[in-house]
């Protein structure tokens, strides 16, 4: 899911150095497009076949070489290198338009252990996944699994340099979440239902490419079909987390003989993110805050937030009714909720949650404005500058974000169908603000999906019949996944999985909270195959399985901010 906006897709990505390995390949000169054929089901159930060249398993015809630029991401350098593969926009008119997929590559590291690819993806949805295989690399990847598989990324269908989606959004519109603001009561998700209902027309009025109406999980994941064709590869393995996980089980239920090793990464719970999903974002707070009130009135003589737990979150509710009165330079008691959310994802971000909150309590507007710019990328505009857009307020400024923000609201809204009356929205906010008081009223308020057309076809259905060869990773205390999605998803694939339960908080388990047993049995589920013979539970520890040197440790910590401002 995204954090900042909410930002950022959970866990999405920023490009660093890469670590020196010689083992890795060097890229070619040119990216070239790549044609394939597979075989594919359509929304009908039909079987269909791309207009593409032939390749047949182990003989990809790839030209791989310099990666695009993402703006929000940076430059990819060597070792990592791209291609594209082309796939059609609809998958029911296989002769018809054609979209390009950017696709990227890690490639193996010891060609004679090679047991083949690792497709990535980083969450979101909306989420550019280029640079996921070297943001795997430079967090701590071990170096037994980067040497049996190519780990290979890819922009999904609408985002970043896959044919791009556009809904045009500006600045000064204050659109700068799919999270939206918390509503106090039924006038203010009124108001917002005007708000999601101009977004949702401007979405499909700056979509002139149609491509907006076929932006989903499944087709997206048979483009993850085609990529595997276009590798030259009979199955693959997958890694995907947050919305990686929806994304994952979608594939493993419309392929499941052409997956190999699949490990699924703080589970949403089902194949799409639907109303009552979205709502989960509720949960996950309540569930994560206290991890935070225990660090901060632990710093109370550091923060002064408040002497216990129950004292800093009982000043919380206080920030956010005074910052609804009196806002400090544009920021609102409904604007720190979401700071405050997605500052949840990771303990690392806590410091800054903690300077935020003390400055915004003190008033002292240099050192609100200092905090908030800690959480702006390099070379995008300030923070401020987004606080003090006015909703509603005419075009100028293109915002940054709009790319993702565009995508993620097109997935979301073609998954599944919205409720489209606003009675029930306000139903639901008032069920929530009593239920998940921190940020209730905000995932329950509506979306422009209310607005949206239905969706072209049915939710891909999660089935336990296929291969039993799929690892789940769920932290017990996570904002955006709550582990009730953990347990969901352990229930639909029956023993097709198999549910590692881990004792920490924050979004992200695998080479993300660095808890030895989990990367353990991840690594060797990876590694040689062997998963758990039964659920498993790694408690919390202040260990580290990842045992990374000083100059391996602040790359990884480099890597996760740039992934949380990101």
């Amino acid at each position: 899911m995204h954090r900042r906006q909410v930002g950022r897709s959970g866990l999405v990505l920023g490009a660093s150095a890469a670590l020196a390995m010689s083992l890795l390949a060097t890229p070619s000169a040119n990216a070239a497009e790549a044609r394939v054929s597979t075989g594919h089901t359509s929304a009908a159930g039909a079987t269909t076949k791309t207009n593409t060249t032939a390749n047949t398993a182990g003989e990809s015809q790839l030209e791989w070489g310099p990666c695009p630029t993402n703006p929000l991401v940076g430059p990819l350098p060597p070792p990592m290198e791209c291609t594209t593969v082309t796939v059609p926009l609809d998958y029911t008119k296989p002769d018809g338009a054609t979209i390009d997929i950017a696709v990227s590559r890690l490639a193996i590291g010891n060609p004679a252990k090679r047991r083949g690819v690792l497709l990535t993806n980083p969450g979101g949805p909306g989420g550019p996944g280029l640079s996921m295989p070297l943001d795997l690399l430079n967090l701590g990847m071990p170096a037994n699994v980067l040497d049996r598989y190519d780990i290979i990324g890819f922009d999904p269908r609408g985002i970043g340099a896959s044919a791009p989606v556009t809904c045009g959004l500006t600045l000064e519109q204050g659109y700068d979440s799919n999270i939206p603001p918390y509503a106090s009561n039924n006038a203010e998700v009124a108001a917002q239902a005007e708000i999601a209902k101009g977004v949702a027309k401007q979405c499909f009025d700056h979509d002139t490419a149609g491509t907006l109406r076929h932006m989903s999980t499944a087709n997206t994941a048979r483009d993850m079909d085609m990529i595997r064709a276009a590798l030259g590869e009979e199955k693959i393995s997958y890694y995907g987390i947050s919305y990686g996980t929806v994304l994952g089980s979608a594939y493993v239920s419309m392929f499941p003989d052409r997956t190999d090793r699949v490990v699924l990464d703080s589970n949403v719970g089902d194949s799409a993110l639907d109303v009552d999903g979205f709502r989960q974002f509720g949960l996950g707070a309540e569930d994560r805050f206290p991890d935070f009130a225990k660090y901060a009135a632990a710093r109370n003589g550091t923060y002064g937030l408040g002497r216990t737990p129950a004292a800093v979150r009982d000043n919380f509710f206080k920030l956010v009714a005074r910052l609804d009165q009196e806002p400090v330079l544009g920021m609102n008691g409904k604007m720190f909720r979401l700071q405050v959310f997605s500052g949840l994802y990771s303990d690392q971000s806590f410091p800054l949650v903690a300077q935020l909150w003390q400055a915004l309590a003190e008033s002292d507007t240099a050192a609100v404005r200092k905090a908030m710019d800690k959480s702006t990328s390099p070379g995008l505009p300030p923070v401020g500058a987004q606080v003090a857009a006015k909703p509603g307020a005419k075009a100028a400024t293109p915002n940054p974000y709009d790319n993702p923000t565009s995508a993620q609201l097109a997935i979301i809204c073609n998954d599944t169908e919205w409720p489209g009356d606003v009675a029930t929205y306000k139903r639901n906010t008032r069920i929530d603000r009593a239920r998940y008081p921190i940020m209730g009223g905000s995932s329950a308020n509506i979306l422009p999906c209310a607005y949206w057309p239905a969706p072209l076809e049915k939710k891909v259905e999660i089935t336990d019949d296929g291969p039993s060869n799929i690892l789940l990773l769920q932290n017990l205390r996570d904002p955006a996944t709550p582990y009730v999605g953990g347990l969901a998803m352990r229930d639909r694939l029956g023993d097709r999985a198999r549910l590692v339960s881990v004792d920490e908080g924050g979004h992200g388990v695998y080479l993300f909270n660095d808890n030895p047993c989990a990367l353990n049995v991840t690594t060797k589920f990876l590694v040689d195959g062997k998963r758990p013979a039964n659920d498993r539970f790694c408690a919390a520890t202040s260990a580290s399985g990842l045992r990374l040197t000083k100059a391996q440790e602040q790359l990884r910590s480099a890597t996760l901010d740039r992934m949380r401002v990101n």
